[in-house]
C-alpha cells in the first residue's frame, strides 16, 4: 500500500473517530438534560437553592446587561437617524430602535453576554466542585449532585435570561431616546407614538421572549453539562469554561436563525 493510501486511511480513521466522539457526547449531553429535568422536582421543593442561584446568575449580571443595552441603544439611535434621514423618515427612529432591540438585538446580545459572564462562572464553579471531589462526596452521603447542584443552576439561568433580555431591550430603547430625542432633536411625540403603534405584542414582544427563553435553556444546559463533564484538573476546568462560551455563542446564533425563520417568515 502506498504512502498516499496510508495517509488517506489514517485521515479518514481520525475523522470518523472525531465524528463518533462528538455524536456520543451529544447523546450523553441529551441524557444529562433529561436527568436534570427529571430531578427538578426535588429541586423545586427546596426553591431557596434556585433563588440563590438566580441572584448569582441574574442579579450579578445586571450591570453588564444594563450598561451594554444603554450603549447599544445609543448606537442604534445614531446609526438609525443617519440612515433614516437620507430617506426623509427620521420620525420613524423609535420604530427602528424598538423593533431592532425587541426582535433581535435584545435576546441575542443579552444571551451572548449572559453566556460570557454567568455561563462561564457556572461551568467553573461546577468544574471546581468536581475537581475538589465535592460531587463525589455528595454521592457518598446519598445526596444527588444533579438535584442539589446542577438543577438549581439550570433553572436559575432559564428564569433569569428572559428577564435580563427584557431589561436589555428597555435600557436600549431608553438609550435610543436619549440620543434621538434629547441629543439630535427628533420629535418626542412621534418617537413614542410611532413606536407604540408599530410594535405588536404577539409578533414582536412575545417572539422576543420566546427567543430569550430558548437561549436561556441552551446556555444553561451547556454551562452545567460542561462543568459536570470536565476533567477534574485545573486544565480541564479552564478548557470546559472556554468550551462553554464558544459552544453557547454558536448555539445562540444558530438557534436565532432557526427561530427567526420560523417566527417571521410570514411577515
Amino acid at each position: 500500500m502506498s504512502v498516499f493510501h496510508t495517509n488517506l486511511l489514517s485521515t479518514l480513521r481520525n475523522l470518523g473517530k472525531r465524528v463518533t466522539d462528538r455524536l456520543w457526547r451529544l447523546g450523553f449531553a441529551s441524557r444529562f438534560l433529561l436527568a436534570t429535568l427529571l430531578y427538578s422536582g426535588m429541586t423545586l421543593k427546596r426553591f431557596h437553592l434556585t433563588i440563590r442561584e438566580i441572584y448569582f446568575t441574574g442579579v450579578l449580571s445586571l450591570i453588564i446587561i444594563l450598561v451594554s443595552g444603554l450603549f447599544v441603544g445609543m448606537v442604534l439611535g445614531l446609526q438609525g437617524y443617519d440612515t433614516l434621514q437620507r430617506y426623509g423618515s427620521s420620525e420613524a427612529l423609535g420604530i427602528l430602535v424598538a423593533l431592532s432591540l425587541v426582535r433581535e438585538l435584545g435576546p441575542v446580545v443579552s444571551a451572548l453576554l449572559f453566556a460570557s459572564r454567568a455561563g462561564s462562572a457556572i461551568t467553573a464553579e461546577i468544574g471546581l466542585m468536581k475537581a475538589t471531589e465535592q460531587l463525589s462526596a455528595m454521592e457518598m452521603m446519598a445526596v444527588n449532585p444533579i438535584a442539589r447542584v446542577v438543577a438549581p443552576r439550570f433553572w436559575a439561568g432559564v428564569i433569569s435570561m428572559p428577564i435580563l433580555a427584557a431589561l436589555f431591550s428597555a435600557m436600549g430603547i431608553f438609550g435610543g431616546y436619549l440620543v434621538g430625542v434629547q441629543l439630535i432633536g427628533v420629535d418626542e411625540g412621534s418617537f413614542w407614538s410611532q413606536m407604540q403603534a408599530s410594535v405588536d405584542f404577539r409578533e414582536d414582544i412575545l417572539n422576543g421572549v420566546i427567543k430569550s427563553f430558548v437561549f436561556g435553556i441552551l446556555v444553561s444546559w451547556i454551562a452545567v453539562f460542561e462543568g459536570y463533564d470536565c476533567e477534574p484538573t485545573a486544565e480541564g476546568v479552564s478548557g470546559a469554561t472556554t468550551r462553554t462560551v464558544v459552544t453557547s455563542s454558536l448555539a445562540i446564533l444558530s438557534a436565532d436563525f432557526v427561530l427567526t425563520a420560523l417566527m417571521f417568515r410570514g411577515v
